[in-house]
C-alpha cells in the first residue's frame, strides 16, 4: 500500500506509525470487550477473558440470557447504524488529512477479521432466534384477539344455589365471559329486578369486570325463589339462574328453633344500634363519623370505613377509631376531596354488616363577598425533569359571577411559603408549569377568580419531585435462575458518541386554545452526557427559522409554547445538545395551529326525581357523552317559588344517579343537573317536576309483640303491635296465619286483611297449642312476614281477674312527660273493671314501678315527674273487685326528649270568622289520616264541629262555639313511623277572645279616627265632619239627620272624601231647621260604622249664637269696626282704664263712656284707643259698676262695643285693684307718739267698702285683749288683707255642650258620644248609667283629649239602651250632663220612627 506524499510524514520512520495504529485498534477492542463483559459483572456470573480465533465456544443458558438482553435493548438498524458512523468519520478524517493508516503483519489482521466474523454471525444468529420468537408470540396474539373479539357471553363460573336463615344476606355470583361487555339483567321468577322500586339497601347488583353480583339483605320468606341472570350482547346471550331457599322455622321435633339455632351455632348477631346521618360540614371545619353496634366486634381491626369505595386508614388530617362497640372517623380540617359516600363495614356471623352516608363539604365562607368557591382536586401529570401539566376541578359555586381567571401558586419542598407563579384563563382547568428544577419537590394549589375577587385556596396537591420518567424505560429488568434479576440499561450497548444525534419524532402532544406542548424522541444514540434541548419555529410559508428562547434550560423531551398567535400555522424543529456540541435539527413536524376555545359539555337530559325518604329525593339522568373530558356532575336544587339555585355537592359525581339528603319535609323541590369538564362547569339541564319531599311507598315492614286478648273454648282473640316502619302510606289491614303445634304447615286465618290489630279466630281445638304470624299490607303491596308468637294454648278462660288491657301507646312525648293511652280489656272477668294501674320500667332495669299510688278510673294518663334523656317502658293492668288482671304488652321504650321540629296545635279565626283548631304535618305520610279526639274520649261531635283534612293539615272548625267546647283536643297521625301527635287546652278566656275576633272579622267596623266636630267658619257657616280610615273607592255613605237620610241642598254641603276617609256637613246658615241629631252610616265592603252627633238644647243655642256672632262679626268687618274691644285695665296708681281700637282708625270723632243700668241707645259716639275713663273721683269704687258702650261710624256704616262692668265683672275689677293697692304699699315703719307707738304702712290705694286689714303678731292675729287700737286712715293701714273674696262663678266644673236629648243605635254598632265640660281646676269626671258608675272594661272606654270627653260603647246591645250622664266636679262645684240611649235590632223599627 503506497500512501499518498504529504508534507506532515516526510522523514518520519515506518515502524512508529504502525505502532501507533496498533495501539489505537487495540484499545478500540478493549473497549469493546468492556462492555460486554459488564453484563456479565452484573448478572454475577464467572468473569470470561478475551478468547482468541482457536479457543471453542460453548454457549450456556446465561449466554442466551444475555442475548435475548442485547436483542430486546438494542434495534435492527444499530448495527448499520454504527457502521454509518465509522465511514463519516473517516471521511471526516480524511478530508482533514488526518486518516490513519496501519502498518502490520497479516496474522493479527486476519486473526481480529475472524473474531470480527464470529461476533457478526454470533449476533445474527441471536437476532434470528429472537426474530422467530417475536413472530410466533405476535401470532398467538392475533389468534388470541381474534378468539377475543366477537364472541358471545358465557359463563365461566355459573350461579349456584343457596339455602340460608332468615335475616341474613345472600350473595349470589358468577362470572361471564364476552365481548364486547354484554348488558346484564336479573330476574326473581321472571320478574325483573330494579333496586329503585324496593326498600333502599335491599337489593345490590354489581357488574366488577365480568363478575357479577347480586346482594339480597336481611332475607325473608318472601326471598325464596329462582334468580336468573341473563347477559346479552351483539352475539349472542346467555343465561345462569340459582335457587334461594330462605328457613324460618326448624319445628318442634328439633327442640329448638331458628334463632336458637343460630346463636349457639355462630353466637349473638351483630346489629348497628344507631344510623349513619348524612353530615353537612364547612371548609377547614372539622366533621365526624360516629356508629355503635349491638355486640362486641372481637377484632376491633376487622372494622373498616371507605370512601368512595376506597379503604381509609389514619393518615395526617384524618384518625379512625376503633372499639368493641364503636367505631368513628374524625377528620380535623375538611376539603372538598372529602366529600362523598362513607361505608361502615363490621363483621359479623352472618355476614358483614353495612351502612353507609353521604358527607357534603359547603364552601368556606369567601374573603370577599361574592367571590367563588375554591377548585379542587388539584392534580400533577406529565411530569418531567423541568416541566409538567397542572389539572383541577372547577368550583360548583361561582356565587353569581362567572369564572375569568385562576391564579396557580407553588410551594417549593417543605419550606411552607406559596408564591403565585402562573395564571391561566376562565374556559380551561388544565394549565402547563415550567421552569422547575430536576430533582425537587413541589407543591400545587388554586385560586378561582372573578368579578368580585378571589376565592380561597384549593387544597394542596400532592408532593412531586421532578425527574425524567424516560430513565426508568431504559432500563430493563430480565429475571432468571429463580429469583435473580439482570438489569440492562439501554446505554450500556451505544457506541461511544461524543455529539449527538438528531431528536426524531417532533409532534403535539397537547393543542390548547392558548399553548401547545411539544413533544420529540430523544435522539438514539444519546450519549451519556446530559443533554439540553432547543427549539425552532416557523410560519408555513415563511421560509425561515426562528429560535424559541426559554428562561431555562430545556432538559425534557417536551415544551409548553405559550406565545404562538391565533389563526397561524407553524413547524417546529428541535436540537439535541450536550457538552461536546449540538446535533443536526430533526425533521420539521407536522403543521401545528393553535386550538379552539375548550367548549363545556352539554347538560344531561331527563332529569327525574323520585321520593326517597322523609328528607332526601333520589335523581337519576342520563349520562353525557364526554369521553375522558368528563368529570362528574353537580346538582342543584331550589324550594318551589324561589329563583335561586343552591348546590347540593361540591365534588362532582361521577355516577348518574345521586340521592339529595337533608331536604325538608312537606315541601316542593326542583332540581337540575350540570355537567363538568375542564372547560368549566356546563348549563344547567331543565328543571326537573316539582317534586314534594316524602317517604317513598314501601311495603312495611313485619307486625310484632303478638299476645292473647281473650281465648274461648274453640276460639282465641289475638292483638299485635302495629309495624315500626309504614312503608310511607296507610295501612290497609292484615293478613293472619296460624300455626297447630301439632302440624308442620301453616294456615291462613283470613282472605280479606283485617283493619284492626286484634283478630278473633275460631274453629280451633281446645286444648292445643297455637302461634300465630302476621304482614301488613299497604298501597305498595304485602309487607313483611313477621315472626312466630309465642304458642298459645285454647283453653277457657275462667278467672275471676280480668284479661290484659291492649294497644297502649304514647303520644305527645316531652322531655318531662308524656300521654298514655289504651284499650280496657276484653276480658273483664268476674266483675266490672273498677280502676287500671301503669307501671314503667326504666332502660336497663328489670324492675316495674307503679306510676301512680292508686289505680285511676280512665283510659288515658298525662305522665310526669320523669328524668329527661332516658327511656322509659310503660305497662297496664286492669282491677275489679277479684285483683290486679294481667298486664298488658309493655310498650316498646319511649326516649323523653323535646323534638326541635315538634309541631303544636294552632288556634285562631279564619277569613270567614270561624274559629279553629289545626295541625299540620308535613313528615306524616301520604295520604295522611288525622285522629281527633276531645278529652281523650273519642271524636269531637260533628253537630258542633267540622274536621276538614287537606293534604299534610288538618282543621277542626266550631260552628256554633260555647261553654260546651271547652277541654282538651288532641290530634295523632296514624300509620306515622313516629309519633306526631299534639293536644291543646281550650279555656274560657281564651274562648272569649276568638269569639271577640270572629265577630270583629264577621262584622268589621270601620275604625274610627276623629269623631264629629263642630266648628264656625269666618262668615257664619258650621261645619260638621269626621275622619275615618282610608276607604276604597266603593265605599258608601248614609247621612241620617232626625231619622231621615239627607242630602246635598243650598244651604247643607255634604262632601265625602273616600281616599282621605273625610266626611264633612257645611250649614250656611244655621238655623232651628238643622236642631237635631246627625248619624253617619259608613259601609266598605262588609266594614260599616255609625257615628252620631247631637246638637240639641244648650249645646245647640250656643252653636246658634256663636254663629250669629260670626255671622255679624264678618259683615261688621265690611266696614269700620273694633279690632280690640272695650276692656278694661288697672294701672300702678290704681286707676280703671277702659280702652279699644278701631279699624280704620277714624281721623274725627268724639267719644265718651258713662256707666248705665239700662240700655244704651245707639248715639254716634267713639271711644279712641287708650282713652282713660272720665270720672270726677280719683278712686274706683262699686258705684261705677255698670254698662259702658263705644260707637265708630262712618258713611259705610257702624260698629259698636260694650263693656259690662256688673257681677263678675265688677268682682274682678276690684280685685285687680286690691293686688295693685297691695303692690304699692311701702315697707311697715314705726313712729312714736303720745297714744303709743304707732305701725303704719302707706298704699296708694284702699277702699274700706269692700277692703279689710288683717294684723299678725308672732303669726297670730293679736287678742283683742292686748292694747292694740287699730285705726284705717285713707293713705295708710295697719297689717290688713288686701285679697278681697274671690267669686267661684267661672271656675266651677260645667259640662258646657255636646249631649244630645236623645240617641237611638242599632245592634252591634258602636256608639260615640262627645261633651265639652269646663272648670278650673281641671274637674274629675265620672260617666252614670241609671244612676250608677260605669265600669270602663271591655266594650266600655272613655277617652279625654282636652276639654272634650267621648264615651266610646263597642258592640251596642239591648242591655245598654238607658239613662246616660256625665258627673264633672272641682272644689267650686258640679255639674251633670244627661242622654237617653235607645238600641234597636237588626230589622226592627226604631220607637222613635214608631210614634211618627
Amino acid at each position: 500500500m503506497t500512501l499518498p506524499h504529504s508534507p506532515g510524514s516526510a522523514g518520519e520512520p515506518r515502524p512508529q506509525t504502525v505502532e501507533v495504529c496498533k495501539v489505537e485498534h487495540r484499545l478500540e477492542e478493549e473497549q469493546s470487550e468492556q462492555r460486554q463483559q459488564s453484563l456479565h459483572m452484573g448478572s454475577s456470573l464467572q468473569r470470561r477473558t478475551f478468547r482468541s480465533s482457536e479457543e471453542e465456544y460453548q454457549f450456556s443458558a446465561a449466554d442466551y440470557s444475555l442475548a435475548a438482553a442485547l436483542a430486546l435493548t438494542a434495534t435492527s438498524e444499530m448495527s448499520g447504524e454504527a457502521w454509518l458512523r465509522r465511514q463519516a468519520s473517516s471521511v471526516e478524517l480524511e478530508e482533514r488529512g488526518q486518516k490513519r493508516v496501519g502498518f502490520d503483519n497479516g496474522l493479527e489482521k486476519t486473526e481480529i477479521a475472524f473474531l470480527q466474523t464470529c461476533r457478526l454471525l454470533r449476533r445474527r444468529r441471536d437476532r434470528k432466534a429472537l426474530q422467530r420468537r417475536t413472530e410466533e408470540k405476535i401470532r398467538e396474539a392475533k389468534e388470541l384477539r381474534a378468539l377475543c373479539s366477537g364472541r358471545g357471553p358465557w359463563f365461566w363460573i355459573p350461579l349456584r344455589s343457596h339455602a340460608v336463615w332468615e335475616h341474613t344476606t345472600v350473595l349470589l355470583t358468577c362470572t361471564v365471559k364476552a365481548s364486547p361487555p354484554p348488558q346484564v339483567t336479573w330476574y326473581k321468577d321472571d320478574m325483573h329486578i330494579d333496586p329503585r322500586l324496593f326498600p333502599a339497601g335491599k337489593y345490590r347488583i354489581k357488574n366488577n369486570y365480568g363478575l357479577l353480583t347480586l346482594e339480597i339483605r336481611r332475607c325473608t320468606v318472601e326471598d325464596s325463589a329462582t334468580y336468573t341472570v341473563t347477559v346479552k350482547n351483539a352475539y349472542g346471550q346467555a343465561s345462569s339462574y340459582a335457587k334461594v331457599l330462605v328457613r324460618t322455622y326448624l319445628g318442634k321435633e328439633a327442640g329448638f328453633d331458628s334463632e336458637i339455632y343460630k346463636r349457639s351455632m355462630f353466637g349473638p348477631t351483630m346489629e348497628f344500634t344507631s344510623v349513619l346521618k348524612p353530615v353537612f360540614a364547612r371548609e377547614k371545619d372539622p366533621f365526624t363519623l360516629s356508629c355503635s353496634f349491638s355486640s362486641d366486634v372481637e377484632d376491633a381491626e376487622l372494622i373498616q370505613w371507605f370512601q368512595g369505595g376506597s379503604l381509609l386508614r389514619s393518615l395526617g388530617r384524618r384518625q379512625i377509631l376503633n372499639s368493641h362497640r364503636q367505631t368513628t372517623v374524625k377528620v380535623s380540617c375538611a376539603y372538598k376531596e372529602d366529600e362523598g359516600l362513607y361505608t361502615i363495614r363490621v363483621p359479623s356471623p352472618f355476614g358483614a354488616r353495612e351502612q353507609s352516608t353521604y358527607v357534603f363539604i359547603r364552601d368556606a365562607v369567601a374573603e370577599k363577598p361574592g367571590a367563588p368557591g375554591s377548585p379542587l382536586n388539584v392534580q400533577c401529570r406529565n411530569v418531567n425533569r423541568d416541566c409538567l401539566i397542572l389539572t383541577w376541578t372547577p368550583p360548583s359555586d361561582t356565587r353569581g359571577s362567572p369564572i375569568t381567571g385562576y391564579t396557580i401558586e407553588r410551594c417549593q419542598g417543605g419550606s411552607g411559603e406559596w408564591v403565585p407563579c402562573h395564571k391561566a384563563p376562565g374556559g380551561t382547568c388544565r394549565c402547563p408549569i415550567q421552569g422547575l428544577v430536576e430533582g425537587q419537590s413541589y407543591q400545587f394549589r388554586v385560586r378561582a377568580i372573578n368579578r368580585a375577587g378571589s376565592s380561597l385556596p384549593s387544597k394542596a396537591s400532592k408532593l412531586v419531585v421532578m425527574g425524567e420518567p424516560a430513565e426508568a424505560r431504559r432500563k430493563t429488568e430480565i429475571p432468571f435462575d429463580l429469583g435473580n434479576k439482570i438489569t440492562v440499561s439501554r446505554d450500556d450497548f451505544e457506541d461511544s458518541v461524543t455529539i449527538p444525534s438528531a431528536p426524531t419524532n417532533v409532534h403535539a402532544m397537547e393543542i390548547r386554545e392558548n399553548y401547545v406542548v411539544l413533544g420529540w424522541e430523544e435522539p438514539s444514540p444519546r450519549g451519556k452526557a446530559p443533554l439540553t434541548y432547543t427549539l425552532e419555529k416557523s410560519v408555513i410559508g415563511s421560509g425561515t427559522w426562528e429560535a424559541i428562547r426559554s428562561e431555562t434550560p430545556v432538559k425534557s423531551p417536551q415544551f409548553a409554547l405559550l406565545d404562538l398567535e391565533k389563526g397561524k400555522s407553524y413547524v417546529f424543529r428541535v436540537r439535541a445538545m450536550n457538552q461536546y456540541g449540538m446535533s443536526d435539527p430533526s425533521e420539521p413536524s407536522e403543521p401545528i395551529t393553535l386550538g379552539r376555545q375548550p367548549v363545556t359539555l352539554p347538560p344531561p337530559t331527563r332529569v327525574q326525581a323520585f321520593r326517597d325518604t322523609k328528607t332526601s329525593i333520589s335523581l337519576t339522568w342520563d349520562p353525557v357523552e364526554g369521553g375522558p373530558e368528563l368529570l362528574g356532575y353537580y346538582v342543584y336544587s331550589r324550594k318551589v317559588g324561589s329563583s335561586e339555585w343552591q348546590t347540593v355537592n361540591n365534588k362532582p359525581i361521577q355516577d348518574h344517579q345521586f340521592t339529595v339528603p337533608g331536604l325538608v319535609t312537606g315541601k316542593d323541590y326542583e332540581f337540575c343537573v350540570s355537567s363538568v369538564s375542564e372547560a368549566g362547569v356546563g348549563e344547567k339541564s331543565a328543571a326537573t317536576e316539582p317534586t314534594r319531599v316524602k317517604q317513598a311507598l314501601a311495603p312495611p315492614s313485619a307486625p310484632y309483640d303478638f299476645t292473647l286478648l281473650n281465648c274461648g273454648r274453640n276460639d282465641m282473640v289475638i292483638g299485635w303491635k302495629a309495624p315500626k316502619r309504614g312503608g310511607g302510606g296507610k295501612i290497609l289491614g292484615y293478613y293472619l296465619d296460624q300455626h297447630d303445634s301439632d302440624e308442620l304447615d301453616w294456615h291462613p286465618v283470613n282472605q280479606q286483611p283485617v283493619p284492626a290489630r286484634v283478630c278473633k279466630i275460631s274453629h280451633l281445638q281446645e286444648g292445643h297449642f297455637y302461634a300465630f304470624r302476621a304482614r301488613a299490607v299497604n298501597w305498595a303491596g304485602v309487607g313483611e312476614l313477621s315472626a312466630p308468637s309465642s304458642l298459645f294454648e285454647c283453653k277457657e278462660w275462667t278467672m275471676p281477674q280480668p284479661g290484659p288491657p291492649y294497644g297502649v301507646r304514647a303520644s305527645e312525648v316531652q322531655a318531662s312527660s308524656l300521654m298514655l293511652q289504651w284499650e280496657p280489656p276484653l276480658y273483664t272477668g268476674a266483675g266490672p273493671v273498677t280502676g287500671f294501674c301503669i307501671s314503667y320500667q326504666e332502660e336497663g332495669s328489670e324492675q316495674w314501678k307503679p306510676v301512680t299510688p292508686d289505680p285511676i278510673s280512665g283510659t288515658h294518663l298525662r305522665v310526669s315527674d320523669l328524668q329527661p334523656g332516658k327511656s322509659y317502658a310503660f305497662r297496664v293492668q286492669a282491677v275489679n273487685s277479684a285483683g290486679l288482671g294481667q298486664p298488658s304488652m309493655p310498650t316498646d321504650p319511649v326516649l323523653l326528649e323535646d323534638k326541635p321540629d315538634a309541631r303544636n296545635i294552632e288556634v285562631g279565626v279564619d277569613e270567614e270568622g270561624f274559629i279553629y283548631l289545626a295541625f299540620e304535618a308535613p313528615e306524616a305520610p301520604e295520604p295522611s289520616e288525622f285522629q281527633w279526639s276531645k278529652d281523650y274520649k273519642g271524636p269531637p261531635d260533628p253537630q258542633r264541629v267540622k274536621i276538614e283534612d287537606k293534604a299534610d293539615k288538618s282543621k277542626i272548625i266550631l260552628k256554633e262555639p260555647s261553654l260546651k267546647d271547652l277541654g282538651i283536643y288532641s290530634v295523632v297521625v296514624a300509620d306515622a313511623d313516629e309519633d306526631i301527635s299534639a293536644s291543646h287546652t281550650l279555656t274560657e278566656e281564651e274562648l272569649d277572645k276568638l269569639k271577640k275576633l270572629s265577630h270583629l272579622i264577621k262584622n268589621p267596623v270601620i275604625k274610627l279616627v276623629s269623631g264629629w266636630n263642630v266648628e264656625v267658619l269666618e262668615r257664619g257657616e258650621v261645619r260638621l265632619w269626621l275622619e275615618v280610615e282610608k276607604l276604597s273607592p266603593a265605599a258608601e255613605l248614609h247621612l241620617i239627620f232626625n231619622e231621615k237620610e239627607i242630602f246635598s241642598s243650598p244651604n247643607r254641603k255634604i262632601n265625602f272624601a273616600r281616599e282621605k276617609g273625610l266626611v264633612e256637613v257645611i250649614l250656611e246658615n244655621l238655623s232651628e231647621e238643622d236642631k237635631g241629631s246627625y248619624t253617619a252610616q259608613l259601609q266598605d265592603g262588609k266594614a260599616k260604622n255609625q257615628i252620631t252627633l247631637a246638637l240639641v238644647d244648650d249645646e245647640f243655642d250656643k252653636l246658634l249664637r256663636k254663629a250669629d256672632a260670626k255671622r255679624r262679626d264678618w259683615r261688621r268687618k265690611q266696614g269700620p269696626y273694633f279690632e280690640e274691644f272695650l276692656q278694661w285695665k288697672v294701672t300702678e296708681d290704681c286707676r280703671v282704664l277702659l280702652t279699644c281700637k278701631a279699624n280704620p282708625s277714624p281721623c274725627l270723632g268724639s267719644h265718651s263712656c258713662s256707666p248705665s243700668p239700662v240700655p244704651i241707645p245707639a248715639q254716634p259716639q267713639i271711644l279712641l284707643a287708650d282713652a282713660p275713663i272720665s270720672h270726677p273721683s280719683c278712686q274706683f269704687c262699686k258705684e261705677d259698676k255698670g254698662v259702658y258702650r263705644a260707637v265708630v261710624s262712618d258713611d259705610r256704616g257702624e260698629d259698636d262695643t260694650i263693656l259690662e262692668l256688673t257681677g263678675e265683672a265688677l268682682d274682678a275689677v276690684l280685685t285687680e285693684l286690691g293686688r295693685m293697692a297691695a303692690l304699692s304699699a311701702d315697707p311697715l315703719k314705726i313712729q312714736g307718739t303720745a297714744e303709743g307707738i304707732r305701725i303704719f304702712s302707706k298704699v296708694k290705694y284702699y277702699n274700706m267698702d269692700y277692703m279689710k286689714t288683717t294684723w299678725f303678731h308672732k303669726a297670730k292675729p293679736p287678742d283683742s285683749k292686748d292694747e292694740t287700737d287699730q285705726r284705717m286712715e285713707n293713705t295708710h293701714l295697719r297689717g290688713h288683707d288686701l285679697q278681697p273674696p274671690v267669686s267661684a262663678g267661672s271656675y266651677r266644673a260645667k259640662v258646657v255642650r255636646g249631649l244630645p236629648d236623645v240617641a237611638t243605635i242599632m245592634e252591634d254598632k258602636t256608639l260615640c258620644l262627645t261633651c265639652v265640660i269646663s272648670g278650673d281646676p281641671a274637674p274629675e269626671i265620672s260617666w252614670l248609667k241609671n244612676d250608677q258608675p260605669v265600669a270602663f272594661h271591655d266594650r266600655y272606654r272613655m277617652e279625654v283629649k282636652g276639654t272634650e270627653v267621648t264615651i266610646t260603647i263597642e258592640m251596642v246591645k239591648s242591655e245598654d239602651s238607658g239613662r246616660y250622664g256625665v258627673f264633672v266636679k272641682n272644689k267650686y262645684g258640679s255639674e251633670t250632663g244627661q242622654v237617653t240611649i235607645s238600641v234597636f235590632k237588626h230589622g226592627e223599627e226604631p220607637n222613635e220612627l214608631k210614634k211618627m
